[in-house]
């Protein structure tokens, strides 16, 4: 991150904390947008998520026997599933070699709610090719 007044650093993990992510924000918005994804998994899961297209995320996973990766429709994301305590913290998406990724608002550990502002999304009949630009356009790199 450059270090500028309104740079962010937000952490988030699954429940038991076997799967973490950092997401560095730089000039972070006062309030985050939050994208609840109209989607059966995500409903189920109760997920809604962010991304910074300008900032970077990592993940570490302490143990990755307790890790699985969900895909479902174009198969072209990771769900980050803990076989632990069954909260998904992640999506990635390798799009052209490169990594990038959404992050469940509701893992944040250091963001408190009312700092985020939540609106419903869409994706359905989206084809592929369209899917992976949007992604490549507004969903966070790998630093």
């Amino acid at each position: 991150m450059s270090g500028g007044a309104n740079d962010r650093r937000i952490n988030g993990s699954c429940h038991c904390g076997n799967i973490r992510f950092t997401l560095d924000w730089p000039n972070a918005p006062d309030v985050i947008p939050i994208r609840a994804c109209s989607c059966t998994l995500c409903r189920k899961h109760n997920a809604a998520w962010t991304s910074s297209p300008m900032g970077s995320f990592s993940i570490k996973v302490d143990d990755e026997s307790k890790l699985t990766y969900y895909r479902f429709g174009t198969q072209t994301a990771d769900f980050y599933t803990c076989k632990n305590c069954g909260v998904i913290p992640i999506v990635t998406s390798d799009i052209e070699g490169a990594l990038y990724a959404v992050v469940n608002a509701y893992t944040f550990n250091d963001v408190d709610p009312s700092e985020m502002a939540v609106a419903t999304t869409d994706f359905e009949g989206e084809d592929t090719d369209t899917r992976l630009g949007r992604r490549q356009k507004n969903w966070t790199p790998e630093a």
